[in-house]
């Protein structure tokens, strides 16, 4: 006969709307990277300021496609014959532009994180779910608290998971950086990007220092987000992976 589970571990449990807010959000997030990686592949360039395309010199090129460093233009012609016309020329290479799947599902995939990412955060402030679990307390401050779990992060000597939110303080540090920085940027510069938002709320591309600079923020903002994935994914297997993903779903806790 199993015994039963005392108040504090239940109390401790993960509740069922942070489970289910954060399965939609991986679902959503691995929508996104794949469908972002497509579309960076036709155009792997980034700019900074508000303008730029192939014939513009770029701040970075990624190696991520067949138009990285392609076959080159012909003759580049004006659009009109005054300095300063904008220019076009035909490209000398085949190119790759198949990103119409990938941008509509982005476009899906970036409101549905969106609006749960908005529900999580309201809920949890109301609950009271963020200053109890996520907040890190006075005490945790301490040097020597804080040495600790970093090296132990370094270390990979992560401890075995528990059955709700026992975060050491480098994670909740993590996870509000994530949650109130990282997620909203990436969010703000993808609205950015948007021609029909930034027609209806010209201040967007001013507060990113224009549209190309959105753009780049934007990737190196979603990067962090993938790396801050690698490294939690990482520390679930190595705090143990059956007791973590059956905290974190609706699966019976014994």
């Amino acid at each position: 006969m199993t015994a039963p589970k005392n108040k504090t571990q239940q109390t401790n449990q993960h509740k069922g709307w942070v489970k289910l807010s954060h399965w939609i959000v991986t679902a959503s997030f691995m929508a996104l990277a794949i469908s972002g990686f497509v579309i960076l592949m036709c155009h792997p360039r980034l700019y900074w300021g508000e303008v730029g395309n192939d014939l513009t010199p770029a701040l970075i090129e990624l190696p991520v496609s067949r138009n990285y460093q392609h076959g080159g233009w012909e003759k580049s012609d004006a659009f009109f014959a005054v300095a300063g016309s904008p220019v076009s020329a035909g490209r000398t290479y085949e190119i790759f532009n198949q990103n119409g799947w990938g941008r509509s599902l982005h476009f899906l995939a970036a409101w549905v994180l969106t609006l749960t990412g908005i529900a999580y955060v309201l809920t949890g402030i109301f609950s009271g779910h963020i200053i109890r679990n996520l907040v890190p307390r006075a005490r945790e401050f301490s040097r020597k608290l804080v040495w600790h779990d970093v090296k132990s992060h370094v270390l990979f000597r992560i401890p075995p998971a528990t059955s709700g939110p026992h975060y050491g303080v480098l994670q909740k540090f993590t996870y509000l950086f994530v949650i109130f920085f990282l997620l909203p940027l990436t969010i703000m510069t993808g609205l950015t990007m948007s021609p029909a938002l930034t027609a209806a709320y010209p201040f967007l591309p001013k507060i990113f220092f224009g549209a190309q600079s959105a753009r780049t923020i934007h990737f190196f903002a979603s990067t962090a987000l993938v790396l801050f994935l690698i490294v939690h994914v990482t520390m679930v297997i190595r705090s143990g992976f059956r007791k973590q993903m059956s905290a974190m779903t609706f699966e019976q806790q014994t």
